[in-house]
């Protein structure tokens, strides 16, 4: 996603973005939690946990995507509910199967995290995160809840840090699963505690983020977290479009590819039912059965087209 430049030495980088210029190192490194905003990197941990033994411990998935929807009142039963109910209203246009929203609680990985936590006093939580608002943005909702934990809380943040793609060449991945396995254990070095400043300076920032309210919420560089509205990511939508018909899945892997900043396929999908209704752009197809099962181009004039589909029943 990155590209690579001139060749620096790991050691020269280990200083992140809103923290201390010296990482403090883990009290242990064995048995603790492991915690990653990105499904793909669970297995790519899973393996550097093969590769070293002394990062063995559970590792934990929060899997919402903060960086996108609603975030009024969300600390409360309600406003959790009202962000439930927004990402219900994507899904059911989607490809993707409804039951998905709801089938995990993001509040209760936390809750087993604390009690883990509270169990043994010596355990500590990694917190690893790639440089993208994906994991930034997660991070910031969980940080807030972990002020009481101050001292076994740490930090690995892979900011502008170069490491060897598959094919010997350094590059500046922006999500972890880009890495290999191996590269895990040179990063694990920049392990370092989250400091009592970070957690209130990350607890305003949150704070900010949840007044804005806004729909999109895009990183910056370092830890910055910036709100954007709901249309966005439109012009990279319309970039990927031709007056020609696409199918669905070859126009969503166009846009995804090609985009500089990257957000998830229902999102986007959801951005082009809403281009559709204010005739940009034209829908052919059932949106919600599967990726080939529509097509999409920029809307024209020509007498007869079909601008979108009617939604399913």
């Amino acid at each position: 996603m990155k590209h690579n430049s001139k060749t620096k030495e790991m050691s020269n980088n280990s200083s992140l973005s809103n923290s201390p210029s010296d990482p403090v190192p883990p009290k242990r490194e064995d048995g603790g939690i492991h915690i990653v905003f990105q499904h793909a990197d669970v297995a790519v941990l899973k393996k550097a946990i093969e590769l070293d033994k002394s990062l063995a411990g559970e590792i934990f998935e929060i899997k919402d995507e903060f960086a996108v929807g609603p975030l009024k009142n969300i600390d409360t039963e309600e406003g959790w509910q009202a962000r439930l109910n927004w990402w219900k209203e994507l899904i059911h246009v989607s490809p993707y199967q409804d039951n998905i929203v709801g089938s995990f609680d993001d509040r209760l990985t936390v809750n087993a995290l604390k009690k883990r936590l509270d169990d043994d006093e010596n355990k500590e939580t990694w917190i690893w995160m790639g440089q993208n608002q994906h994991d930034v943005c997660g991070y910031y909702w969980l940080i807030s809840q972990l002020k009481n934990y101050q001292g076994r809380v740490m930090i690995l943040y892979f900011n502008n840090l170069p490491f060897i793609d598959i094919k010997g060449s350094i590059f500046y991945p922006t999500t972890l699963h880009e890495i290999q396995p191996k590269e895990f254990l040179k990063a694990k070095k920049l392990c370092r505690m989250v400091t009592l400043s970070e957690f209130e300076v990350d607890q305003d920032e949150w704070n900010k983020l949840v007044d804005e309210n806004t729909m999109v919420r895009i990183l910056e560089g370092g830890k910055k977290i910036v709100s954007k509205d709901e249309a966005f990511y439109d012009e990279d939508i319309l970039k990927g479009l031709t007056d020609e018909w696409q199918k669905g899945g070859r126009v969503m892997h166009n846009i995804l590819t090609k985009m500089k900043i990257k957000t998830g396929d229902v999102f986007l999908l959801w951005r082009m039912k809403k281009l559709v209704e204010d005739g940009s752009i034209a829908i052919n197809g059932d949106t919600s059965k599967g990726w080939k099962d529509f097509e999409v181009k920029l809307k024209t004039t020509s007498t007869g087209e079909v601008s979108a589909n009617t939604e399913p029943s």
